[in-house]
């Protein structure tokens, strides 16, 4: 059984207390709704050939909680402890200066990125085979990973993350609140964890 994970987030300039407190909310509902998948695909499977459709949904089902789940845990992980900069002597800064050029670069692309138009996340990743940084946009929850990859960094553009605070016309400030929000330290420490 997966477990809700608690999240000490203090307050944010520009994201209200009410949108954290929604979505975090949301995030409960993906692991309620994990565990709730896996007690049905445990039932389902005593015959599995019978249920064989069932299971398959199931198991397409799961995808998309669990991968939502993580991803959330991610997301708010990234808000504990408040703001902190990305210390420029860190790995993974070095890591972006090698494969982006520059801090502003790396900042730049992924603002872009992140204002892509329909639902789902921009997320940076680690690629341990190649040992370079990508970033890339997951639809939805469990559409557009790339396997094998660590995520370092990421943020959700699911509307829920900002319509209480944004119209959607105005998601680049959401994009600018969360960016100043977050513990840059966090993505530091998976990057370390990746690179082992």
């Amino acid at each position: 059984m997966f477990t809700p994970k608690t999240f000490t987030i203090p307050v944010i300039e520009g994201i209200s207390q009410k949108t954290i407190d929604e979505h975090l909310k949301l995030y409960q509902g993906y692991v309620k709704h994990s565990n709730l998948i896996q007690e049905k695909i445990a039932e389902y499977k005593v015959d599995s050939e019978k249920n064989a459709y069932v299971l398959g949904e199931l198991s397409r089902r799961f995808a998309y909680e669990f991968d939502g789940m993580k991803k959330h845990e991610y997301y708010f992980d990234q808000l504990e402890g408040g703001h902190k900069e990305m210390d420029m002597e860190s790995a993974l800064m070095k890591q972006v200066e090698k494969d982006f050029g520059s801090a502003e670069n790396w900042l730049a692309e992924f603002r872009t990125l992140c204002l892509t138009r329909g639902i789902g996340w921009a997320v940076l990743w680690y690629d341990k085979v190649s040992g370079k940084l990508l970033n890339s946009w997951v639809d939805e929850q469990h559409l557009g990973q790339l396997n094998g990859l660590s995520f370092i960094y990421g943020i959700d553009m699911w509307e829920h993350s900002y319509l209480m605070d944004y119209i959607p016309g105005d998601k680049k400030k959401y994009v600018e609140s969360y960016l100043n929000a977050t513990n840059k330290d966090v993505s530091a420490k998976r990057f370390e964890e990746a690179v082992k």
